[in-house]
């Protein structure tokens, strides 16, 4: 299983408390919380890209 931005965008559209990476690979099957911190250290995501996800919802 793969993660992708749009993986993370939704999970912080749905989360309306900062919880840490930890929670979300709680959430996600065979995502581990290393996973997603090699993915988040590698990947630029701005507020601009989180907006451009949700505004059209």
């Amino acid at each position: 299983m793969s993660f992708t931005k749009l993986d993370y965008c939704q999970y912080l559209i749905s989360s309306p408390i900062n919880y840490p990476v930890t929670n979300l690979a709680d959430h996600l099957d065979g995502i581990s919380h290393d996973r997603i911190n090699r993915y988040l250290r590698g990947e630029k995501l701005t507020p601009r890209l989180l907006w451009d996800n949700v505004q059209p919802l």
